[in-house]
């Protein structure tokens, strides 16, 4: 299944690079900057949670800027891929009606212009961390790993994603609660160790910690870009494997749950 998908991607491979273009194009459209805002957009982000948390609340993090910067291009390239698939189908009716191909094509381009996106951004991240006397260790190198991990895993979400929203169209109202929710419960501006590791909730012990690992992608992901280049460190392999894993099941089933109802796209948009 996966074999035949990638087959017919290569197929139309201009295709996905024209739509590309497009979404690029849109998103920068009658835009003073263009793609400068790729850049300025997280630095102002990152210059917002540095005076909060840094300045007003006095964050003992050494370098916070760089840390909560490493986590957030990621994050922005999460959010803006799902947000943005999410209407890939439902907004390229017009297509869908006219021209075959196939209909996978529109959820993948719309990830892979993020990607993109996020990719043009990251040179502001070594730079600024360069800048600021952050010594970046020769494990960036295998920044491309959570990189692949995280590509995989937000394709398959917004496959999952763009078909709901095709036979329920208040998925998107659903998901601009949900994707603030877990905003907030991904470790970006604040690091794993800040997490508690016991907590009770109902007379009932738990880890918040493992929970976080276990029940969100996002956050070991996450954790992966700021061992990487803040912290200079090699995330575990077992714990890269697991998300890795995660992310591949996530990929497949959306996949396969995509396949299933885009026959009768047509005759719902």
């Amino acid at each position: 299944m996966m074999l035949k998908a990638l087959k017919e991607l290569w197929q139309y491979r201009e295709l996905v690079y024209n739509l590309v273009l497009r979404d690029l194009k849109v998103r920068y459209k009658n835009s003073l900057l263009g793609v400068l805002w790729s850049w300025l957009n997280p630095l102002l982000m990152m210059l917002v949670f540095t005076f909060v948390f840094n300045v007003m609340q006095r964050s003992p993090m050494r370098d916070f800027h760089i840390f909560v910067l490493s986590g957030l291009l990621p994050w922005n390239f999460f959010s803006a891929a799902v947000m943005g698939g999410l209407f890939s189908v439902t907004g390229n009716s017009h297509l869908i009606k006219k021209v075959y191909f196939p209909r996978e094509i529109l959820p993948i381009s719309t990830v892979l212009s993020g990607l993109v996106n996020f990719i043009i951004s990251l040179p502001v991240l070594f730079l600024l961390a360069l800048i600021s006397g952050v010594p970046l260790s020769a494990w960036v190198l295998l920044l491309p790993l959570p990189i692949l991990v995280q590509t995989c895993f937000t394709i398959g979400f917004v496959f999952f994603l763009s078909t709901l929203e095709v036979f329920y169209r208040d998925t998107h109202m659903v998901m601009d609660v949900g994707i603030l929710a877990w905003f907030f419960l991904t470790p970006i501006w604040y690091s794993v160790q800040q997490v508690a590791e016991r907590a009770t909730l109902l007379g009932v012990q738990f880890s918040p910690r493992r929970l976080l690992f276990w029940l969100n992608p996002m956050a070991s992901i996450i954790n992966t870009y700021q061992d990487l280049v803040y912290y200079g460190q090699l995330t575990t392999w077992d714990f890269l494997a697991r998300t890795a894993i995660t992310a591949v099941i996530v990929l497949v089933l959306g996949y396969a749950f995509f396949l299933r109802f885009r026959g009768r796209f047509g005759e719902e948009l």
